[in-house]
């Protein structure tokens, strides 16, 4: 496998993981009593519960991001 394969794979890894992270983002930004009451129908959770754990998703989420999509596309890019 060559540098510029896995550059392209990295680059498509970042970009389709960093529009679902965008969009978890701006749903819960847009619509977040939606979402509560939808997750709430599955997981009988209070609002300040489902809160923390929403919000320690998305950091763990662009956590993960960041490590393995993002800094290997950055790492690639400077090898070319």
């Amino acid at each position: 496998m060559t540098i510029e394969t896995l550059t392209t794979f990295f680059m498509w890894c970042s970009i389709i993981n960093g529009g679902l992270l965008l969009y978890a983002v701006v749903i819960q930004m847009v619509a977040p009593d939606f979402i509560y009451t939808f997750q709430r129908r599955f997981f009988p959770i209070n609002r300040e519960t489902y809160e923390t754990v929403y919000y320690a998703f998305l950091g763990g989420y662009k956590l993960l991001y960041l490590v393995f999509n993002l800094v290997p596309y950055i790492a690639l890019r400077i090898m070319e």
